[in-house]
């Protein structure tokens, strides 16, 4: 149920009272659009490149991305990385030797898909860089503004 302070009252006073509820604030989903458009240019770049848009858009992520670097006992790595990457096209990996016996460092790239809107700007700005050295033509400054401001609602 989403509704006010006093419609979710309302709401819990007619159910049972052995139940449990869950209640938390209601934030609208963030949009969309300045990712589906990072996409659009990722795909001009593929055009233009002959270069598949996934390995543009995963050499993007490692160039500004967010990302942690992990000590993880060296029979682990394998597993770790196997998991870190099922959450998505842009949750990359790689390994640095570690400095702890019997550990490798594992950089773990964030995919975009949790980007906040700064983030999401240097990605876009980057995509938007690359197309421009290949006289790709991409949305104003005003409309990409427009797009991020959705980013984080």
């Amino acid at each position: 149920m989403i509704g006010t302070k006093q419609q979710v009252i309302n709401f819990l006073s007619n159910k049972n009272d052995t139940k449990k509820y869950e209640i938390k604030e209601y934030r609208e989903k963030r949009s969309l659009d300045a990712n589906a458009y990072a996409w659009v240019l990722l795909g001009k770049l593929q055009d233009k490149l002959h270069i598949p848009k996934e390995y543009l858009y995963k050499c993007l992520i490692r160039e500004i991305g967010s990302y942690e670097v992990i000590p993880i006992r060296g029979k682990a790595v394998k597993k770790f990385r196997q998991a870190w990457s099922k959450n998505g096209l842009g949750w990359i990996t790689e390994t640095t030797k570690s400095k702890i016996k019997g550990y490798t460092n594992v950089i773990a790239y964030y995919g975009s898909s949790i980007y906040d809107t700064r983030e999401m700007s240097r990605l876009i700005e980057l995509i938007i860089q690359e197309c421009k050295q290949l006289d790709i033509e991409t949305k104003s400054a005003a409309e990409i503004d427009s797009l991020l401001k959705e980013w984080d609602r």
